[in-house]
């Protein structure tokens, strides 16, 4: 055998060894490989079982779709009810009536439709809307403390007007924010500085230009049926308990004033009187509390119709579109959002968010449209606009109102009231199972007060709701 013969037969035999030898190793779990000399595992026990546990239920909508099925009222009714409405001398002389059919949008009866009326609190309608669009359901308002600079901190409105005076209350929409709870935070932040006094100034310039709009009646506002409008307030600036109790006149200072006193009473020395101040961006944050979110607050300033709180949520419409957060940049602001939502503005004048300005014109139809688009499954972001309007004998602004009759518990509508004037905007379901959008606006009602029109509305709208 020669010699290359030898080397290669060295070769074979070394490599039938070394992988007889790694065969082994793997047999016994010393290198990587496939084969085991482990006995055979028991199988896995099966996954456990929660105690109790069962099957999910199918989920169930919350509101029950529209039945296509459902007869439309005629419209020829429909019109002759409303034409009744507009002749009666309770409702005077300037009255808009439209009804339309939510799923289909056919317009059952058109009064005046296209002309502008004074809205009163229906506006209220509009500025909800752009809010829930704008702003975004979930969205809370911070009302923070910040270092200006060492032993000098400032309290900042982030447009919170109904801060509690003590601890915040996690499920009120009023005071769900609490000043006890951002004073113990700054406190907190403070002396772990090595501070134990301060300056404290406050920061209100979220929003601009007047806080009590021109045109609003002197005496409705020492009636305390709206407050100045501020980027901060303790309790929507009440001075004492109650639905319209006189407001304080400047809320933004009035608050600091009670957070002076708050943070005193977490060891926290405050020296000198409250004054103003600018927050510098990106300063040192010492404390914050959240409002409720927005479409809490939405839904409470429908349910009151509160005029303050309504004028609040227009300006912060304004300040996320870069506008001014003013009276003028709101009702700008409210307006193009809802054009950008795909409803014809065309005709529509807002001189407040909250419909407390005689200078505020809307047509019918606008309304009507609004509450249906709310009202369409196509657009989930805006039903909880119509799903938060009181409720007929029941909710609100209309506990009162639809309290027997075909129209009991089947309205959802926004109410208005002026010297003069009478609005309902809403939807009714009819006796036979549909769904109507409506508006009805008059603003040259005769003297005497609310109750001649509103009855006349009333009664309009328990016809129509008695239709098949």
């Amino acid at each position: 055998m020669g010699t290359a013969a030898r080397v290669a037969g060295a070769v074979v035999l070394t490599l039938v060894v070394g992988a007889g030898g790694y065969v082994a190793a793997d047999a016994y779990d010393v290198v990587p490989g496939l084969l085991t000399l482990e006995p055979e595992p028991s199988p896995a026990e099966p996954f456990p079982t929660i105690p109790a546990a069962v099957a999910a239920p199918d989920v169930v909508p919350v509101v029950a779709a529209l039945d296509p099925a459902a007869p439309v009222p005629a419209a020829d009714s429909v019109t002759a009810i409303a034409q009744a409405l507009v002749a009666d001398p309770r409702m005077g002389a300037s009255t808009g009536v439209v009804v339309q059919d939510v799923l289909t949008g056919q317009v059952l009866t058109d009064l005046g439709g296209t002309t502008p009326h004074v809205p009163a609190s229906t506006a209220k309608l509009l500025t909800g809307l752009a809010a829930m669009t704008a702003l975004g359901p979930d969205r809370t308002l911070s009302t923070t403390v910040v270092q200006l600079e060492p032993g000098r901190v400032v309290l900042v409105g982030g447009g919170d007007m109904m801060l509690g005076a003590g601890a915040g209350v996690p499920d009120a929409v009023s005071g769900r924010a609490g000043l006890v709870d951002l004073a113990a935070q700054t406190a907190r932040s403070l002396r772990l500085a090595g501070v134990e006094q301060v300056e404290l100034a406050v920061d209100d310039t979220l929003f601009s230009g007047p806080s009590i709009h021109p045109q609003w009646v002197p005496s409705d506002v020492a009636a305390g049926f709206v407050a100045p409008v501020a980027a901060l307030a303790i309790d929507v600036a009440k001075m004492r308990e109650g639905e319209y109790p006189p407001r304080y006149q400047d809320p933004a200072m009035q608050t600091a004033q009670t957070f002076a006193t708050v943070l005193a009473d977490q060891g926290i020395t405050v020296t000198g009187t409250p004054t103003r101040a600018d927050a510098p961006a990106g300063a040192l944050e010492l404390g914050r509390v959240e409002s409720a979110p927005v479409r809490e607050v939405v839904r409470y300033a429908m349910q009151v119709s509160d005029n303050s709180i309504t004028e609040v949520l227009g300006r912060l419409v304004a300040v996320e579109h870069g506008l001014p957060g003013s009276f003028e940049g709101a009702t700008a602001a409210v307006l193009a959002e809802l054009g950008r939502q795909g409803l014809d503005t065309t005709g529509a004048v807002l001189s407040d968010c909250s419909g407390l300005s005689k200078g505020s014109a809307l047509p019918a139809s606008l309304l009507v449209g609004l509450v249906a688009a709310a009202a369409d499954p196509a657009n989930p972001q805006l039903l909880p606009v119509l799903l938060d309007l009181p409720i007929s004998g029941w909710q609100g602004t209309l506990s009162d109102r639809f309290e027997d009759g075909p129209a009991e518990g089947l309205v959802r509508a926004k109410t208005g009231s002026l010297p003069g004037v009478t609005s309902l905007a809403g939807t009714v379901q009819t006796s036979g199972g549909r769904l109507l959008a409506f508006a009805v606006l008059a603003d040259a009602t005769p003297p005497g007060g609310q109750p001649g029109p509103r009855a006349a509305i009333d009664s309009f709208v328990q016809q129509v709701a008695g239709l098949v």
